[in-house]
């Protein structure tokens, strides 16, 4: 299967999905075991690690890939 990716911020959509659920940097951070400082980078970065956006996906309920590529089928989580 060939997946086209939209051209997207993953940084911004992040940023925006953990503001949307009222969730606080300091607990992302927590939640994947990392830097507070290293999320303020993630909202930076228009494309980041594939295992990072997988566990991001996981702990936040939202399907990032489905937000980045066009037509992707699979569920990485339960929404």
């Amino acid at each position: 299967m060939n997946f086209i990716m939209k051209d997207v911020h993953v940084g911004k959509m992040v940023h925006t999905e953990l503001k949307r659920q009222g969730r606080t940097v300091t607990w992302l951070a927590e939640q994947i075991y990392c830097e507070k400082s290293n999320i303020y980078k993630l909202f930076r970065r228009k494309s980041i690690d594939l295992e990072q956006l997988m566990k991001i996906s996981e702990v936040l309920g939202h399907n990032f890939l489905r937000d980045c590529y066009d037509d992707y089928p699979f569920d990485l989580v339960n929404q």
